[in-house]
Parts: structure tokens; C-alpha cells; sequence
């Protein structure tokens, strides 16, 4: 249960203000249909995080307790800077044709702008941290959806109330707190 709970947490906490929460506010802008683009987000999402715990997992095969420990703290205490960087929506990323509906093209968009984003980084982490692929993969999904789909029905009034800047400062202290965590237990 705890890998599920901090997992949803950290998760909910990053996204604050992620290129993918921008883009989630793009397509629900463009095509204000939002059934089609929260079922495109929850598949991507359990697509890419399923993936990332995959590869967290099985890390933990590979690399010996210790320098795990020390990989680990490191990567959260990094995760702690990059959630100070803001993320910026490519311009470019909201004129593509829906060649393939608001759900295709959500789900395609969704998941290639996860690619190498701080949620899929911490969601490997996360699964390398906790011997619970399955309870990662729940949390850091529900994390997403947690932080995307208020951003689906209520775009900017969400925004606007939302205190960005804090949470992303929150946010990184809770990684940096994990990373000495990490390193020090």
C-alpha cells in the first residue's frame, strides 16, 4: 500500500504544470470533448508507466543493493532540481491533424510527450525503489489522472487557482526528502 500511496502522490505532485498537463489543456481547448481525451491519457499512460515499471524493476536485478541505494538517492535528489525547471508546450504540438480521432490522437500524443518526462523518470524510480511493479504502476497512474483530467473538464479555472510554482517547490523538496532517504537508510 505504501508504494502505492507515495507513488500516486509524488506522481499527482509532479505533473503539476507538466508539458503533459499543458497538453492535456490543449486537447481538451481544441477538441472539448473530454470523455475521449481522459480514456487517450489513462491508456497512454498505463501504456508508458507499465513500461517504466518494467524497466525499474528489473534494474533491480541487475544492480547490487548498495549502489542501488546510492542510484536511487541520487536520481530523486536530481528529480528535486528538475521540478524546479518549468515545462513548456512545444508550440508546434497542438497543430497535428486528428487523423486519428480525440482519443488516437491523445493516446498517440500522450504517450510519445511521456517519453523521458520527469513522471516516466520517477515511476522507474519508484519501481526500482518498491518491490511492487504492480502497486507503482496504480499509483503512478492514478497520480496522472489525479493531476490531468480536473485539467480535461475545468482547464483554465483549474489552472488559474492552482498555484504552479508552489507545488513544483513542494514537489522538489518531497524528492529531495527521498533522496537523502534513500542514501541514508
Amino acid at each position: 500500500m505504501e508504494a502505492f500511496l507515495v507513488s500516486t502522490g509524488i506522481v499527482a505532485l509532479a505533473e503539476m504544470g507538466d508539458k503533459t498537463q499543458l497538453l492535456s489543456l490543449v486537447l481538451a481547448a481544441r477538441f472539448r470533448q473530454p470523455w475521449p481525451i481522459v480514456m487517450g491519457i489513462l491508456v497512454a499512460t498505463l501504456a508508458n508507466h507499465a513500461l517504466a515499471g518494467a524497466a525499474g524493476a528489473s534494474v533491480t536485478t541487475v544492480i547490487g543493493p548498495q549502489a542501488l541505494r546510492w542510484i536511487l538517492g541520487g536520481s530523486f535528489i536530481a528529480m528535486a532540481v528538475w521540478m524546479l525547471i518549468p515545462d513548456k508546450l512545444d508550440e508546434g504540438d497542438a497543430d497535428k491533424a486528428p487523423r486519428l480521432g480525440v482519443f488516437g490522437t491523445t493516446l498517440v500524443a500522450f504517450f510519445l510527450a511521456e517519453m523521458g518526462d520527469k513522471t516516466q523518470v520517477a515511476t522507474v524510480m519508484l519501481a526500482a525503489r518498491y518491490d511492487a511493479w504492480a502497486a507503482v504502476v496504480a499509483g503512478t497512474t492514478l497520480g496522472m489522472m489525479l493531476a490531468n483530467a480536473p485539467v480535461v473538464w475545468f482547464g483554465d479555472r483549474v489552472m488559474r487557482r492552482v498555484p504552479i510554482r508552489v507545488v513544483h517547490i513542494v514537489s522538489a523538496v518531497i524528492f529531495a526528502v527521498l533522496g537523502i532517504g534513500a542514501i541514508w537508510y
